[in-house]
């Protein structure tokens, strides 16, 4: 039961020799694709600038995020201290309050703490301007409605 040898080889060896034809096919839709994609990716980059680059990229939202990190803590602890809080609800109302004045919780966060510096330094004896903050205080507890402190009837730091 020899086989004819016009049939081709082996049966084993047909179907291994079809498995690595279809595997060098698809290498070579891989390599394809890839330098498809690398095309796109260089014309992307060709037409951005470089700090549109670095402004989308991961790195430079952690180090943004890490530039801004220790000033929300900072606001973080103000909130805590003046509403007796824990450091959740502290950052809760520093998000809701962004949020309805529409402002970045860093901005708000540095505006918190810049009055709260500049009232200890003296610098400010007349209280700072409300902003939009004041105006959307809905929601906060009362001392915030209201524009105080409970501890002295001080304007709030989320009243900026």
């Amino acid at each position: 039961m020899e086989r004819d040898p016009s049939e081709g080889g082996s049966p084993v060896a047909d179907r291994l020799e079809a498995v690595r034809l279809e595997f060098d096919a698809q290498v070579r839709r891989i390599e394809q694709a890839k330098a498809g994609l690398q095309e796109i990716i260089d014309q992307i980059y060709a037409g951005r600038s470089q700090r549109q680059i670095l402004h989308d990229s991961a790195f430079a939202r952690l180090a943004a995020r890490m530039t801004s990190m220790p000033t929300i803590e900072q606001a973080k602890g103000i909130l805590m201290a003046e509403q007796r809080c824990g450091p959740d609800e502290a950052f809760d109302l520093l998000r809701r309050a962004s949020q309805r004045a529409n402002i970045k919780v860093s901005v708000l966060a540095a505006q918190i703490v810049e009055q709260i510096a500049s009232q200890a330094t003296g610098l400010s004896a007349v209280p700072a301007k409300p902003t939009a903050i004041t105006s959307h205080a809905r929601g906060c507890p009362p001392n915030l409605q209201s524009g105080t402190s409970r501890a002295n009837d001080q304007p709030s730091a989320s009243h900026l």
